[in-house]
């Protein structure tokens, strides 16, 4: 073997200007990739770090690009549309007061979903509150369960929901259970087997596609949404994935998390979404499902969708405009920190005009190197007047925005750009003083549990600062 690629060496090396072919070829590559780049039309900062990045790459690169770079789904949207037509039509909804019309109008212009109404929404803290109540409203399902999860792990808490749902299966009902392929991707189909043998349906957002040589895989785009709709009268969302990492029960460092229980006209909206998702993954139609009779509430609630299907970025448009709007708090709980321009920008000038601007992100999270990226935001942050606090010793894992004393956003958004761009996400815009009352109750708690972070911390060079900085170069790309 030694002496094979000791004599390809040497016959390689032989050609004749071989450096100059080596540069015509790497400047052949450049110009190409990045003009497919460029043709993007992406922000010039995230442009740019791919150049860059791919330019001191050659041709890995461009492996690179293809598996990991931005990507839009078109024909695929165009499908999701001609869908919609088919599903269940929506209440109109309760039509907003005169403070909250912008956002609604232009949350539902960017997704199609209008402001609703609920009569229950009850916040579920932490895995083990929450998985107690699903596993309950499962054995009282009566005509179908459906559920969309980023990760379902084949551990203590994936089991006990799985065969929650083959009992209900086997005594018919309908269970169409949607995962993520990389997200649940250790659940094996041996795992779920049981359950389409008791008659559920399980189907993968996104599998892999390498064989598919003349399309782009999708392995970027992820369906990071936690949804379950119980025969259209109850619906779970939010922040907790199904796994022991999320049951405090189980452990003392388990994730810090919420989670929403609806009740009322939402739950229409949380349906759609998941037929859509299910008509995308699947390619069928939609399926005949039944829904209960309208029920208006009290709680002013609209879902908003965001994914890489849609141009708009809903969710990332309706943070940064609700910070814009907040005239006396603005309160941001999130594991992942990664902000863009506009984001950035909404938050310092939200402090620098005197609001009440706090930051709670988690001391240390399951990625070093968005830990370092969130840090590095921080100096900008602290100097504008906001209050980072770090939350510990558990990971923290909520994600929550509050603004002012009527407005709450929940969901399972992060506020960084893979959640903003790559990711479909699904939140809930609150418009009720009780609900954000709660919220509020719940961080105020969480900030007891958490560190101040000063300009004067100990910030060595090599352990902090240079990390922090190379980190925040990538921070387009994360």
């Amino acid at each position: 073997m030694g002496e094979t690629l000791s004599a390809w060496w040497h016959q390689t090396t032989a050609i004749e200007h071989l450096a100059a072919w080596l540069a015509l070829g790497w400047a052949v590559y450049v110009v190409w990739l990045g003009a497919w780049i460029i043709l993007q039309k992406r922000e010039p900062a995230a442009t740019l770090s791919w150049l860059v990045s791919l330019a001191a790459l050659p041709y890995l690169g461009f492996a690179i690009y293809f598996f990991f770079g931005p990507q839009r789904i078109r024909r695929q949207r165009l499908r999701r549309d001609r869908s919609r037509t088919r599903m269940p039509a929506l209440p109109a909804g309760r039509v907003p007061d005169a403070a909250a019309i912008e956002l609604a109008r232009m949350a539902q212009t960017v997704t199609g979903l209008p402001p609703s109404t609920a009569t229950r929404a009850d916040l579920l803290i932490d895995g083990s509150s929450k998985y107690q109540r699903l596993n309950a409203e499962v054995a009282l399902a009566r005509e179908h369960v459906h559920l969309e999860y980023y990760i379902f792990q084949p551990d203590r808490t994936g089991t006990a929901l799985r065969d929650a749902l083959i009992e209900r299966a086997r005594a018919g009902v309908r269970v169409r259970l949607l995962l993520d392929a990389v997200g649940s991707g250790s659940t094996s189909r041996a795992f779920l087997k049981p359950l389409v043998e008791a008659g559920g349906e399980v189907a993968w957002f996104h599998p892999m596609r390498l064989h598919w040589f003349w399309q782009r895989p999708w392995l970027n785009l992820r369906s990071h949404r936690k949804i379950v709709v119980i025969d259209g009268r109850v619906g779970f969302i939010g922040g907790i994935n199904i796994t022991d990492e999320e049951d405090e029960s189980l452990g003392d460092n388990a994730y810090r998390d919420l989670h929403l229980r609806l009740e009322g006209d939402v739950v229409r909206s949380l349906q759609l979404v998941f037929l859509e998702d299910w008509v995308y993954a699947t390619g069928d139609p939609p399926p005949p499902v039944s829904l209960p009779e309208s029920t208006p509430g009290d709680i002013r609630v609209q879902m908003v969708v965001s994914g890489p299907d849609s141009p708009w970025e809903a969710i990332h448009r309706l943070h940064v405009s609700a910070i814009h709007a907040a005239r006396q708090r603005v309160w941001l709980v999130t594991p992942y920190f990664v902000p863009g321009e506009a984001a950035m920008m909404a938050l310092t000038s939200a402090a620098l005009g005197g609001v009440d601007v706090r930051l709670l992100v988690p001391k240390h999270t399951d990625s070093r190197l968005v830990t370092y990226a969130a840090r590095s935001y921080f100096d900008d942050l602290m100097a504008a007047g906001v209050k980072v606090l770090e939350y510990g010793p558990r990971m923290l894992h909520t994600k929550a925005l509050l603004c002012d004393d009527d407005l709450a956003i929940i969901g399972s958004a992060n506020f960084d750009h893979r959640s903003f761009r790559l990711n479909f996400e699904s939140s809930v815009l609150f418009r009720d003083r009780t609900v954000v009352a709660e919220l509020a109750r719940l961080i105020e708690n969480d900030c007891m549990d958490c560190t101040p972070v000063t300009a004067d911390r100990q910030r060595g060079l090599w352990r902090s600062r240079l990390p922090e900085a190379l980190a925040r170069l990538m921070s387009p790309l994360l």
